[in-house]
Parts: C-alpha cells; sequence; structure tokens
C-alpha cells in the first residue's frame, strides 16, 4: 500500500503538521493532493484539541505547483470534470485561507504555482534561504485564478501585477519584503524559527485567536464567498481548456520553449 500523498498528525500541545509527500514530484499537486489538503486542513479546523496548523513539504522542495502530466490529462476530459477539479482546487486554498484555527507554512526549497498561493493562504510564512518562489501558471498557458485572493491579500495588487504576469522567480529576501513571507531563517533554521511564534499563539486563548482571526478576515473583506468561488473555478477551467493552455502543457513535457515565445531579440 502506498503511503499518502497528505500526511497529518498532531502533537501532546495541539501543534498539528499537515505534510505534503509527493518528493518524488516536487510534491506537485493532484487531485489526491487537493483532497487529502482539504481533509487534512478540515478535520484540524473541528478538533477542538488543535491549536496551531503547522503546513511543509518533504523533501527538496515545498511545492512544485501542479502536477503538469496530471493537469494536461485533466484538459482532455469533459467540460464537467474541468470545472469539478477547479471547484476542488479553489475550495482547497479557499478552506485553508479561512480555517479558524492559526496556520503557518514553513517554506524550503522550490515554491512555484500552487505552493505560492499555499503560503499566500496561512496566517504566517517563514521561508529558509534556499526557497525561490514564482507564480508560474503563465508560462504554460493557464492562469492561477483559485490563489489570486490570497496572492493580493498576502503581496498586495501592484507586486502580484508585476510577478503573476512575469512568471518570474524570486528569493526568500524578496518575499519578505513582498509581503509573502514574514521572516527568512538559514537553511535547515525552520523548526527554529518557527518555536518561538508557535509558543506565543499556545499562550492566547484559543477562542479569543479564533475569533480574532474570522473578524479580520471579515472586516478586511477577504473571504471568498461561494458565488465568487464559482466564477472564480468556470474561469480557471476555461483557461484551461484553451488551445494556448494545451501547446503550453505540450511544451513542458517535450521541455522546449512554448509556440508563442519569439526568442531572444
Amino acid at each position: 500500500m502506498s503511503e499518502a500523498v497528505v500526511l497529518s498528525s498532531v502533537d501532546a500541545r495541539g501543534v498539528a503538521t499537515v505534510t505534503l509527500n509527493r518528493p518524488k514530484v516536487n510534491n506537485a499537486y493532484n487531485g489526491d493532493v487537493v483532497q487529502g489538503l482539504m481533509d487534512a486542513v478540515g478535520a484540524f479546523a473541528e478538533d477542538e484539541s488543535v491549536r496551531v496548523i503547522v503546513l511543509r513539504g518533504n523533501g527538496r522542495h515545498f511545492q512544485a505547483g501542479a502536477d503538469l502530466k496530471w493537469l494536461n490529462e485533466v484538459s482532455e476530459q469533459s467540460a464537467e470534470e474541468n470545472d469539478n477539479v477547479s471547484r476542488r482546487t479553489t475550495d482547497a486554498i479557499r478552506g485553508l485561507d479561512a480555517c479558524p484555527k492559526p496556520t503557518i507554512a514553513l517554506v524550503h526549497g522550490g515554491c512555484f504555482g500552487g505552493g505560492v498561493g499555499i503560503v499566500a493562504a496561512c496566517d504566517i510564512a517563514i521561508a529558509s534561504q534556499d526557497a525561490i518562489f514564482a507564480i508560474t501558471e503563465v508560462r504554460w498557458g493557464v492562469v492561477a485564478t483559485p490563489i489570486f485572493p490570497q496572492l493580493i491579500a498576502a503581496m498586495g495588487v501592484r507586486n502580484v501585477r508585476r510577478y503573476a504576469l512575469s512568471g518570474e522567480r524570486f528569493n526568500a529576501d524578496q518575499a519578505k519584503a513582498l509581503g509573502l513571507v514574514h521572516e527568512s531563517c538559514p537553511v535547515g533554521g525552520l523548526d527554529e524559527a518557527a518555536a518561538p511564534i508557535i509558543d506565543s499563539i499556545l499562550k492566547n486563548g484559543p477562542d479569543a485567536v479564533s475569533w480574532t482571526k474570522t473578524q479580520v478576515m471579515e472586516l478586511g473583506e477577504f473571504l471568498i464567498d461561494d458565488a465568487m468561488a464559482e466564477k472564480m473555478a468556470l474561469l480557471h477551467s476555461a483557461k484551461r481548456q484553451t488551445d494556448e493552455a494545451e501547446e503550453g502543457l505540450r511544451s513542458f513535457a517535450q521541455k522546449r520553449e512554448a509556440a508563442w515565445y519569439p526568442g531572444d531579440a
């Protein structure tokens, strides 16, 4: 029996850990990872013994975005199935964003596409100095619609306009300057950096923490309602089914530049 693609555990203090566990493909997400993330975060959100949720990735990288092989397979399925996949993807990030428990992302190595969305959806984010970020969807002819609200809330419209349009990579220090992460730390120092933050949260009233998070989200108008989530999912699905996305995903599989790239000037 294969190991779960999302692992979860809780220690004696009520600190839960959700670990993305597809290290052979750099924790790229597919349908199983999306469902596993939803299940783990949803269960911990309802568990009164859980005080904090920590998200991390197994292996050399935190999360490499979508599994493009899987995405290509999805794009060839029915429009209805494409819509459902986008709904689940949107709901996974939306659920993490609105989770009443405080969430902490510990980022190392590559963090691309949906991985950046996961970081933005967490309340607190720490990146080690080896972390590299990019909002990569446009490179493959698709769009990052399910994570735009969280990216905008974390980085601001101006910064998202640059990095979501260019697909450029940026490092941990740049991510901190942009507001995507709160702290950077030496390689291998994520747990040490997170420890005092976790301890500080554990000193606070659990209900007060939950109420504070919910009220900040509501007053900041950051919560995504069902109608907007549906609109986002359908836009995300529709773009994946275009000729441009087909060429983008094919170019990735064939390890070449997409046809729209004119080459260096």
